[in-house]
């Protein structure tokens, strides 16, 4: 009895085992995580400011700073991620504003693998100004300033809350960008 189990055992086991030492088994390769973010749906803001513009709906606007009237951080929660905007008036300081925005972009060229500027000209609505992508694990993705030339200056900037490691963010940032730039298209002076 125990030789005829025994032979049952080895016609049936010793198959599968011959069988399944076939193929070398190889890991699974990681995958990325496919990160997908509702379209977005776009509201004016109207600010106590002497500008205005539309922002995504999904996006929270905060008051920067209370000893800083026009500064705003609009947050993305689901991105992890904040939009800066900085308001100056310009007296005869336009030189200077334009360097220190240039210069808040170049600060990223140490992480930068690439800075991609592109200009920005709304004649019609007298909004000029300049727009930079940032690629590779600097700090902020995307970033602007806008102005009028002579009364007003507006910055902006978008910083993560994470480490920044371009290849997990870039959907992030992508999104971002665009609302960015719809920002920057829809920006109006009052005065």
């Amino acid at each position: 009895m125990k030789t005829r189990i025994i032979k049952i055992l080895v016609l049936f086991v010793l198959p599968l085992f011959l069988y399944s030492c076939g193929d070398e088994v190889l890991p699974k390769p990681k995958a990325m995580l496919r990160l997908s973010y509702p379209v977005p749906v776009y509201e004016e803001v109207s600010l106590p400011c002497s500008y205005s513009f539309e922002k995504n709906e999904f996006s929270e606007l905060h008051n920067a700073k209370r000893n800083k009237k026009c500064w705003y951080n609009l947050e993305y929660k689901k991105q992890m991620a904040t939009l800066y905007i900085s308001y100056f008036r310009i007296n005869n300081n336009l030189d200077s504003l334009l360097r220190d925005a240039q210069n808040l972009t170049q600060e990223h060229v140490v992480k930068a693998e690439g800075i991609l500027q592109e200009p920005y000209l709304d004649s019609e609505n007298k909004v000029y100004g300049m727009f930079y992508e940032v690629s590779g694990n600097a700090a902020s993705q995307s970033q602007f300033y806008l102005t009028d030339s002579s009364t007003h200056f507006l910055v902006g900037s978008i910083y993560f809350k994470v480490k920044p490691n371009y290849d997990s963010i870039l959907p992030a940032a992508d999104y971002l960008r665009n609302d960015m730039r719809h920002l920057m298209e829809t920006l109006r002076w009052k005065d």
